[in-house]
Formats: structure tokens, C-alpha cells, sequence
């Protein structure tokens, strides 16, 4: 289970590692290196998804480790709640940056192994904290930085943390 502490709420994640192992490694990586602390969601669409993972306040751009494998084609579907990797239109140059579905988005799905048939590959789900994506949802969003869809105000990702719960811990 990953927490993120935002300056709108606590939004918890569980990770895929079964299906995606690959992207969910990569993600709990960052979340170990604190990597994702004082970073922002730099992209709101409402009725799409919100996005965050690679930027701090006034969109300076953190580095990142390598480019990641895209296991779209193992992971889940684009529906409302999930956490998937974000990339350019490079099927596999997912970094650090990922998105949340605020709606279901069948078309980012997974069709087959072309250009245009990877998808996103969803990696965990929200389990906890929609009402919090929903609230950054809902920001009002500028351009900015040559960036379209940025929030006005930021929203900062203030920590994100591994958390386990007494009930999925074997006895």
C-alpha cells in the first residue's frame, strides 16, 4: 500500500505487483528514494485524469531514473481510480511520472503491440482518497511554462510512503 499526502488530502494506492511487477517496482523505487516528495500534479483534465510524478513547484523538471518496459498489455484497464504510467509516444519511455483515471478511459487501454496499440499500463488503484482526486480535479487549471491543464494553484505531493496493513500481514 502506497499513502500520498497531498496538500488536498491522502489519496492510498495498492500496487500490481502480480501483473505489472516491472512498473509497480519502478514506482515503489521512486516512492523509497522520497523521490515523489515536494513534487506537484502538473496536469488536471476534468473528466480524464490527473497528473503528477516529475515536476516541483514552478514546473522545474526532477530527473529521473531510465525508461521502463510498457506492460500494458498485463496490467488493468484505464477505468476510474487507476494509477497508470504517464510516457511520450514512445510505447516504453515511462519514468517516474504516472496519472490518475478520474473516468473510465477505455482508449488508453491496451490493443495490441504496435505504436498505436500499447495503451498506459495501469500498475495499482486508488483504494482510498477519490474524494481527494476529485477535489484536484476540479482545480482550476492555466498555461503555464509552456504546459497546458496546470493547476493555478499548486498541488503538492508532500510525501509519499509505504504503509502496510495488520490485515494482509501473515501469521
Amino acid at each position: 500500500m502506497i499513502e500520498m499526502q497531498t496538500n488536498l488530502g491522502t489519496i492510498t494506492i495498492e500496487l500490481d505487483f502480480e501483473n505489472t511487477p516491472i512498473t509497480a517496482k519502478n514506482f515503489q523505487r521512486y516512492v523509497d528514494e522520497g523521490f515523489y516528495d515536494g513534487t506537484i500534479f502538473h496536469r488536471v483534465i476534468p473528466g480524464f485524469m490527473i497528473q503528477g510524478g516529475g515536476f516541483e513547484a514552478d514546473l522545474v523538471q526532477k530527473a529521473s531514473h531510465e525508461e521502463i518496459e510498457n506492460e500494458a498489455d498485463k496490467g488493468g484497464k484505464n477505468i476510474r481510480g487507476s494509477l497508470a504510467m504517464a510516457r511520450t509516444s514512445d510505447p516504453h519511455s515511462a519514468t517516474s511520472q504516472f496519472f490518475i483515471n478520474t473516468v473510465d478511459n477505455k482508449f488508453l487501454d491496451y490493443t495490441s503491440k504496435s505504436p498505436d496499440g500499447w495503451g498506459y499500463c495501469v500498475f495499482g488503484q486508488v483504494i482510498e482518497g477519490m474524494d481527494v482526486v476529485d477535489k484536484i480535479a476540479k482545480a482550476p487549471t492555466t498555461f503555464s511554462g509552456g504546459h497546458n491543464d496546470v493547476p493555478v494553484e499548486d498541488i503538492i505531493i508532500e510525501r509519499v510512503t509505504s504503509v502496510t496493513e495488520s490485515s494482509t500481514v501473515n501469521s
